[in-house]
């Protein structure tokens, strides 16, 4: 009897061996990997922002058989009153990646979670909201480089968003020059100063968690605004909605307003806007910001900035999947250091 198991065995084991000796499947294409990390930057803000954040980091083909490389990466910034997923549902960012890698280009692309109680976070600093500039310029990419075989420089690290988070590229790019080399924002928001009105300041007070919860886009109006860039601890909803007695709005949060808007914000960061290797943003000819940005055109243009700008026949999204392949990439396929 023991002579009839050992030949089974033997073949077995050697059934084993032959199919532990093959190679595994190589990664073909570009995998998606869901990660939940924290950010102390988020910690203790007002609204209750969870610090505890989701990202979804592409990594692309070839990344799981080439454990000595370290890849390029863009971090892209979604837009808002949405998540990563969402934009994930339409733009398909490990397609974007694959198509890239076809072409000899490998990145790791990163996208981080913007969201905030109002529906978007404008990726600004913030008591009410959390600091979400530290959040991705600081405690996203360290949590990336520990984690990922990144090229762990400025040089390798490029930062692009649609929308709101165009807005947040061309903020975040000015104000963190040693962290991202060259941008790219796509139908950036919020170039142009906003005008706070006493409807607006009105209507922010009598938002609740219900009515956030039955909102659709574009119904909190200025709230948003407000809890990124006019705090106020003892406020409704921890803002300042600037409403005086007399029906008029506070100067001072007004001001507030505008300062946080692109181009009064552009000349005192021109040093730094002149540190980056490279910057580009687009806008569809349909879409109402490209008046904005017509005007961050030309206040580069005054400022003598190299920039490269372009409008493209479409409106504010219906472009973005197809752009993110045949121009963000190619963007920063050009301007971004490989190891």
């Amino acid at each position: 009897m023991l002579r009839q198991i050992a030949p089974a065995c033997a073949i077995a084991c050697a059934a084993i061996a032959a199919l532990l000796s093959v190679p595994s499947a190589a990664q073909d294409h570009a995998r998606i990997n869901e990660v939940t990390f924290h950010s102390p930057a988020l910690e203790g803000n007002w609204e209750g922002n969870p610090a505890d954040r989701l990202a979804l980091v592409f990594t692309p083909p070839g990344y799981d058989e080439n454990p000595g490389r370290h890849y390029r990466v863009v971090y892209f910034l979604h837009g808002y009153w949405a998540t990563p997923q969402m934009y994930q549902d339409f733009a398909h960012f490990e397609e974007a990646v694959d198509e890239a890698a076809a072409a000899g280009e490998d990145f790791i692309l990163v996208m981080p979670d913007g969201q905030s109680r109002m529906r978007g976070s404008f990726y600004s600093s913030s008591p009410t909201t959390g600091d979400f500039e530290t959040y991705v310029a600081r405690d996203l990419v360290a949590y990336v480089d520990a984690n990922f075989r990144t090229v762990a420089n400025r040089e390798s690290r490029g930062l692009a968003g649609h929308s709101m988070g165009g807005y947040g590229t061309l903020r975040l790019g000015m104000k963190f020059p040693d962290v991202f080399s060259s941008i790219y924002a796509m139908s950036a928001c919020c170039q142009l100063v906003r005008d706070l009105s006493a409807d607006d300041a009105r209507q922010a007070e009598g938002i609740t968690d219900e009515v956030i919860a039955d909102a659709e886009f574009g119904q909190l109006g200025a709230m948003p605004f407000l809890a990124a860039w006019s705090p106020d601890p003892d406020g409704t909803n921890f803002v300042d909605n600037g409403l005086l007695d007399d029906g008029t709005i506070d100067p001072a949060v007004t001001a507030r307003i505008a300062a946080n808007s692109i181009i009064p914000m552009l000349p005192q960061y021109l040093p730094n806007l002149r540190q980056l290797e490279a910057i580009a943003f687009d806008v569809g000819n349909a879409d109402s910001l490209s008046v904005g940005n017509e005007a961050m055109h030309q206040e580069l243009l005054r400022f003598g900035v190299d920039h490269v700008y372009e409008v493209y026949e479409g409106d504010h999204g219906n472009r973005i999947a197809a752009r993110i392949r045949s121009h963000v990439l190619p963007f920063f396929a050009e301007h971004l250091d490989e190891e």
